[in-house]
């Protein structure tokens, strides 16, 4: 008898930054390297740049940055920060 391996299921984020500033430019690795080293290919990453699009920012509810949300799978969950510490964010993140 075989066992089933379990399929993954897919993450989708969303981080928002105010352009190039020091905690935003730290925040997009530090959420690279996460998504790299935990989620390998089953997650989505969308970077947001609130300068180009504030509009968006603001209707998604975003009012502060850095800050990625996770929007699949339910619940939405927020984290604010550079995401410096990886435990942290996976603790925050359910995983």
């Amino acid at each position: 008898m075989t066992k089933a391996v379990p399929v993954a299921v897919r993450q989708k984020f969303r981080l928002y930054v105010a352009g190039r500033a020091p905690n935003s430019t730290r925040a997009v690795a530090n959420i690279k390297a996460i998504c790299a080293e935990h989620f390998a290919s089953h997650h989505d990453l969308e970077i947001v740049d609130m300068l180009e699009v504030p509009l968006r920012a603001l209707a998604d509810g975003i009012v502060v940055t850095p800050t990625l949300v996770r929007f699949s799978p339910l619940p939405e969950l927020r984290v604010i920060g550079t995401l410096a510490d990886t435990h942290e964010v996976l603790l925050a993140l359910g995983k």
